[in-house]
């Protein structure tokens, strides 16, 4: 976005400096509500960069359900090329979600004592537009919503979330209506469940892939437009949730990483097991017939 907004026209190096009220890049931004959300709790000189940088997190996790909640729609009504152009923008998203690290991936335990007091019980896993990035992934727990019982407009949403189908469980449905034979359990499942593999997924995945090699051109006698023949779009999107699933497992582990260095084997704030629950988070596929498929294409 460019940063001379305001130019009286198009070419003029003189921009308008005088406006009635604030300026239109203030009322489209709201830089002032941004640049002042930062309350710290701490003399800390270090508090400030652990404080935007989570607030830039969560930034990035709005966006990036917004691509999500885009892509899953546009599953809905067969739109395969407009929920892969939500995807990859994803993808942008995600690498620059995974740099927010960056600025904390150095901080010695004693730094980040010096405000971790500050923090009381408050703990990432506290997030509620990241719990809807995990409830997207398919990743669902109604226990997760216990925490925002006393934020009404944010318990709701996430409700609402919990109930619907995951970004994976619209891609299962347009396997099937594709001719696929994703089984009516995995169809019909409780959608307030976290999803579970299938091997009969993971076989639907290794046809859609083996098509690409060893379909009906190859001499395998199956009908050009039956499910085993070669479907370019879906093996596009099975790239693009396998690029999706590889950023989610780099994210989780740049935190494990991060947290291990700056407090080492402690507890948690909020209570949980720090570094071990980081641990078990990070050894979880997301998408997982997409990577087991592969043994057997």
């Amino acid at each position: 976005m460019s940063h001379d907004l305001g130019a009286t026209e198009a070419g003029s190096d003189t921009p308008n400096l005088d406006f009635a009220g604030t300026t239109p890049y203030e009322d489209y931004v709201q830089a002032d509500v941004l640049t002042h959300l930062q309350h710290l709790r701490s003399d800390d000189p270090g508090e400030m960069v652990f404080l935007v940088t989570t607030q830039v997190m969560e930034l990035w996790f709005t966006v990036i359900v917004h691509e999500w909640e885009t892509a899953s729609a546009a599953l809905r009504r067969d739109d395969i090329p407009t929920a892969l152009d939500a995807l990859k923008r994803s993808l942008r998203e995600m690498a620059a979600l995974n740099e927010s690290w960056r600025p904390l991936s150095g901080l010695t335990p004693a730094q980040f004592n010096s405000y971790r007091g500050s923090l009381g019980e408050g703990s990432g896993f506290q997030s509620a537009m990241y719990r809807r990035m995990e409830f997207l992934l398919g990743d669902k727990s109604a226990s997760m919503l216990v925490p925002h019982r006393g934020a009404p407009r944010v318990h709701a949403e996430l409700e609402k979330a919990l109930h619907e189908p995951s970004l994976y469980d619209e891609v299962l449905r347009l396997l099937a209506r594709r001719g696929h034979p994703i089984p009516a359990e995995v169809l019909d499942r409780d959608l307030t469940q976290k999803y579970e593999p299938s091997r009969d997924v993971e076989a639907v995945w290794t046809a859609v892939y083996g098509a690409q090699e060893i379909g009906p051109a190859a001499g395998q006698g199956a009908p050009a437009d039956g499910p085993a023949a070669a479907d370019p779009e879906l093996l596009r999107l099975g790239e693009v949730l396998t690029d999706v699933a590889e950023l989610v497992w780099r994210w989780r582990n740049d935190h494990l990483t991060a947290t291990r260095r700056a407090m080492g084997a402690k507890t948690g704030t909020g209570g949980s097991a720090g570094v071990a629950w980081l641990e078990k988070r990070a050894g979880k596929t997301v998408f997982p017939e997409l990577w087991t498929a592969r043994s057997h294409v």
